[in-house]
């Protein structure tokens, strides 16, 4: 008997068939995006993917394609709403169709992609971001840092072809003022999956030497809004929340803010809003110096006319002391005077040059030192700020007290004594149970004993 044979187009035709008279309609599929990519025909290609919620594993997987026809409403829509680029990692609601084509397959095909249901997945992961960070003790951490005077040295993160990197540069040097700023870039990608690694890799770089900066801005322009993604990670926001200096953003939401604004010292709208930040904190500083140097000159020139009128009074007193004791030899006693009163008055005239020289000169001399000294000062004072005790114990630390005094080592306890460990929040007492604290080579005797 023959065997019934099918070609394999025919086979095929028959699963399309099937498939077409089984599932007619479309269908909305909640799923997450493993891969997301646009073809070079203009149309989509999405690898749909769901996980089991305990195991975090696999449990389900398909192929999606949406056409360009269909794509090229589907895509500016979707990143109107939410602000970004749709990618990998990111959850999606997908209204589908099935189609088997007898050459490439099965595939689900997009007919549309909700954007309101991927805002609230975002909206939930952000949440949880924040939290942690609140929970971590850190999302205040930034806020409590303090914008040196003379904020002059900038890091600057950012990609090195970004327009707006260049915008924020011209700012800072065209100023109305003629203010003076060091900027040192420390390129990073701004765009697209590798912001978070990038932006991290540039702070490691500045962390290395930030005793030779006042401040760090983030800084982007020129791209995408869509491509905003990388800055709403845990591990960023954890690394900006820690650092040591103040850190500005400029990143360009156009609509909410990113977890990284929201923890940040300040955050600004532009590149060129963040050059103007800086350059409006310089000028009030360079007012306040120039009031104060004001007030030095001025009450410099009142000592001084305080000084010449004691001078003028007492020259004035000398003729007449001379007047009182003449006697016969009063010619004598006149020539005298007169060449004392000359003396007198020589000097006085010289005293007042000198005074004169000394007003025209302490006044350029006093604002370097005014400037030097509160610069030091305020490298000083962020140096103390970076080694406050409750910064360590906001960032996981506690301290062992005993009788108020911090405890360093083990040998300064004994059986009995009462400890006290604070933390950022609260504090516990304990009682210390005391063991013999053995050296390293002690230890290795008593385990061979075991042994």
């Amino acid at each position: 008997m023959e065997r019934l044979r099918l070609s394999l187009f025919e086979l095929n035709s028959m699963v399309r068939d099937v498939i077409s008279m089984s599932l007619p309609d479309s269908y909305w599929v909640e799923a997450e995006l493993s891969e997301a990519r646009e073809g070079y025909g203009g149309h989509c290609y999405l690898e749909l993917i769901e996980k089991d919620e305990q195991s975090n594993t696999p449990i389900a997987k398909a192929h999606a394609s949406c056409w360009r026809n269909r794509w090229m409403f589907i895509k500016p829509n979707f990143e109107r709403i939410t602000g970004q680029r749709i990618h990998a990692g990111m959850k999606v609601l997908l209204k589908v169709h099935a189609q088997f084509h007898e050459n490439y397959g099965f595939s689900w095909i997009v007919d549309d992609i909700d954007p309101n249901y991927t805002m609230g997945d975002m909206a939930r992961k952000r949440l949880e971001i924040i939290n942690t960070l609140k929970a971590e003790g850190v999302f205040e951490l930034q806020k409590e840092l303090a914008l040196p005077m003379f904020c002059q040295r900038i890091a600057v993160i950012s990609s090195a072809t970004a327009a707006g990197y260049g915008d924020f540069c011209n700012q800072l040097a065209d100023n109305d003022y003629g203010l003076q700023f060091q900027t040192r870039l420390f390129p990073a990608t701004m765009q697209g999956e590798g912001v978070e690694q990038s932006v991290i890799a540039a702070l490691d770089s500045i962390n290395a030497e930030w005793e030779q900066f006042d401040c760090v801005v983030i800084i982007r322009g020129g791209g995408a809004t869509s491509d905003l993604s990388g800055f709403d990670t845990l591990a960023l926001a954890e690394n900006v929340a820690n650092f040591p200096l103040p850190i500005i953003t400029g990143i360009g939401h156009e609509r909410d803010e990113s977890v990284l604004d929201m923890i940040s010292f300040q955050r600004v709208k532009t590149p060129t809003a963040a050059a103007a930040f800086l350059v409006n904190h310089l000028t009030e500083v360079y007012a306040r110096v120039v009031n104060a140097q004001e007030a030095i000159v001025q009450n410099v020139k009142h000592r001084l006319q305080v000084e010449k009128m004691r001078l003028d009074r007492l020259s004035n007193t000398i003729p007449v002391q001379f007047s009182l004791v003449k006697t016969k030899q009063g010619a004598y006693l006149d020539r005298l005077m007169s060449r004392l009163s000359t003396n007198v008055q020589s000097k006085l005239s010289e005293a007042q040059r000198h005074f004169e020289i000394l007003s025209q000169n302490i006044q350029p001399i006093l604002e370097r030192k005014m400037l030097n000294e509160s610069h030091r000062l305020q490298l000083l004072s962020q140096r103390i700020q970076a080694q406050d005790p409750e910064l360590l114990l906001k960032r996981g630390y506690s301290i062992t007290l005993k009788d108020g005094k911090s405890i360093r080592s083990a040998s300064q306890l004994k059986s009995g004594d009462i400890i006290e460990t604070r933390f950022a929040e609260g504090s516990v007492k304990a009682k210390a149970l005391k063991y013999p604290l053995l050296t390293p080579k002690q230890n290795k005797k008593k385990w061979k004993k075991k042994k």
